[in-house]
This record gives structure tokens, C-alpha cells and sequence, in this order.
């Protein structure tokens, strides 16, 4: 198997993608907007995904957060609200919020699941800070560290309720980002005392099953690779100090924060210390070189990966969506105590 996640091109398998994964074994997919265009449509496609290699457990991920993050749309999928309104509500009825935070993400599960989605990214565990670029922005469960951890403990388990995988990410933290790392690398100047703020949440949801990196260069812990690409990072700061030992993904490769080709980065990230390397984009040249680069998936990733899948969801059958509308009724009943406008906007 080899230890990457690969995108595909559009709504259905071409047959190069067909024969170039049958041949390299991914160890997952993932999917965009062009490759949803139906229920029926993206149904169709995990199934196919599935059959490919007759595993019916297979990561198969999408970026559903709700608000400016997501793949599904309607009118043929729900919105979803953004983190920040939890946040909002966490100010007047923090057990309501936790439990709106649940519910949403279970309903939000459910659309995955019908669709043959085993794994969400979500939750972001990034603590928001003033000033910071606003990449982040409304995605983040707030600025305060145990705040954003009962939001992401809440929404972990509304997924999983779902028979979904949740991510956590991005480890060690993306909140305090100067600039977008789709187009260029920040550097986070914070000493190692300012930086615990942004552990925290990771520390206490550290027993997650999945994590998704940064790509952000950190003065105080390595002052020559972002986090993705740092061996000591990856050992010294996640693996022993937040303490996760789960599946450890990259954020996508193709971002422009890093340097050198893609399947360079894939093989200095899988170097490092990463488990999987997300390769998005579905060109294929540089898919093909990614599998010829990297060897194949260590055992301890292997066994990561296995324990990230399971209690997802029963793909032979088709999720019922029949408990969906309480579940959203229940998070706007929640949500409406605090109602836009009557709190202060976040800074």
C-alpha cells in the first residue's frame, strides 16, 4: 500500500485513475466539489472506490466543516453553520453549544455516511488569534484552548455517532498563521510559553484517531522546516508532547508553502515522521511519481490506519437520513439563544 491520499479528477474514475490505483494501492481518497455533483452521483463513486481493492473499509475523506469549507452543497446536501457559531453560543450556554456542536456534526455525518464518506476534516483544533490571517478565521471554535477542545471533543463524537471519522487538525496549530498557506509559508515567531496555548487543545484531544499537519514554520521548535517536512516536530512536539499517536495525514501537498516538486514533499513529509501524504490535485504525473518515490505503508501506519476506520459506518448499506431533521432542529432551537448580531463579532 502505498502512503498517500490521492484526488480524482472529476465525478467518476477515469480509466487512468483506475489502472494507476488499482496499481499503487492508495491508502485513501479524497474528494473535492468536482467530484460531487449528486447523492446518487457521489454514491456511485465510493462504491466504486471501495471495490477497487474489495475493501469495504476504506478512507475515503472529503473537507465538509460547514460555512466557506464545503464540498457538498446544496441543493442537494445541507448547509452547515461554521465553527464560530458555536463559539458565539459557548459565550451564554456553554453546554448547549457543546451539545449543538454534537448534533451538527452528527447531521452533517449522516449526509457523509449515505454518501459512502468514511472520514470528515473536521474539527479544527485551532486556538484563534487577534491579528492573525483570517484562513482560519470563522472555522475556529474560538480562543480559548479548552473551549476549542470541548467544541472538537463534541464534534468528534457527533461524527462518529454517524459512522464518520473526524480529523483533527492542524497539528500543532494553525491559529496564530500570518499568511495562507495555499500561497505562501508563514512563520509563527511565538516563544515555546505563548505557543502552549495552542498545544492545549491537541494535548486534550491527543487519544483522537486521526490529525492533519500544518504547513507553518516554527522559530522556537525547528527554524528551517515547517511542521509537515520537520522530523522534529513530528517526534518531539506531536508524537511525545501533545502525546497523539493516531494516524498522522499531511495538509495538502500542492500548497504553496512548500518548496520543491510534490512528490518531493510527499517523500521528505513520509521522511519526517508522517504517515500519510494528501496529494489532492489528481494530476496524474505527479501522482505517478509519488508512488514510485515512497516506500510502501510502515506497519505502525498500517495498524494506524486500520484504527482510524474503526466504527465508520456499514458501507454495504446505504446510512438512513430518517434522524437528520431532529438532529438539525435541535441545533437551531440551540443556536437560536444567541442570535447573530446580539454578541460582539470575533476579532
Amino acid at each position: 500500500m502505498t502512503p498517500a491520499i490521492f484526488g480524482l479528477s472529476g465525478p467518476t474514475l477515469t480509466a487512468d485513475e483506475r489502472a494507476f490505483f488499482l496499481d499503487s494501492d492508495p491508502a485513501g481518497y479524497i474528494l473535492f466539489g468536482r467530484n460531487v455533483q449528486t447523492r446518487e452521483q457521489v454514491r456511485a463513486l465510493t462504491d466504486d472506490l471501495r471495490a477497487l481493492h474489495g475493501r469495504d473499509r476504506t478512507f475515503i475523506c472529503i473537507d465538509q466543516e460547514g460555512g466557506r469549507v464545503a464540498r457538498m452543497k446544496p441543493p442537494h446536501w445541507l448547509a452547515f453553520p461554521p465553527g464560530e457559531r458555536f463559539d458565539r453560543l459557548y459565550d451564554v450556554a456553554p453546554a448547549s453549544a457543546i451539545e449543538a456542536a454534537r448534533a451538527n456534526a452528527e447531521a452533517l455525518g449522516l449526509d457523509l455516511a449515505e454518501a459512502g464518506i468514511s472520514v470528515d476534516c473536521l474539527p479544527l483544533l485551532d486556538v484563534r488569534q487577534p491579528g492573525a490571517h483570517d484562513v482560519i478565521g470563522d472555522r475556529a471554535f474560538g480562543a480559548e484552548p479548552m473551549r476549542v477542545a470541548a467544541l472538537g471533543r463534541a464534534t468528534l463524537d457527533g461524527l462518529a455517532r454517524a459512522g464518520v471519522a473526524g480529523v483533527v487538525k492542524h497539528i500543532p496549530g494553525h491559529g496564530r498563521t500570518t499568511t495562507d498557506t495555499h500561497k505562501s509559508m508563514p512563520t509563527v515567531t511565538a516563544s515555546e510559553e505563548e505557543l502552549k496555548t495552542d498545544l492545549a487543545p491537541f494535548i486534550a484531544l491527543r487519544d483522537a484517531r486521526i490529525a492533519m499537519t500544518g504547513h507553518l514554520l516554527f522559530t522556537a521548535w525547528d527554524k528551517d522546516n515547517p511542521a509537515t517536512l520537520s522530523p522534529f516536530i513530528i517526534h518531539e512536539i506531536i508524537r511525545k508532547r501533545i502525546g497523539f499517536d493516531g494516524l498522522l495525514l499531511t495538509d495538502d501537498l500542492d500548497m504553496e508553502a512548500l518548496s520543491g516538486t510534490v512528490p518531493e514533499r510527499a517523500e521528505r513529509a513520509i521522511a519526517a515522521g508522517c504517515d500519510i501524504a494528501l496529494n489532492c490535485w489528481a494530476r496524474m504525473d505527479d501522482m505517478q511519481e509519488i508512488a514510485n518515490r515512497l516506500p510502501a505503508v510502515s506497519a505502525q501506519g498500517l495498524a494506524r490506519l486500520d484504527r482510524a476506520l474503526e466504527g465508520t459506518a456499514d458501507f454495504s448499506v446505504y446510512a438512513a437520513l430518517a434522524d437528520q431533521a431532529p438532529l438539525v432542529a435541535k441545533r437551531d432551537r440551540l443556536l437560536a439563544l444567541c442570535e447573530e448580531g446580539e454578541l460582539p463579532a470575533r476579532t
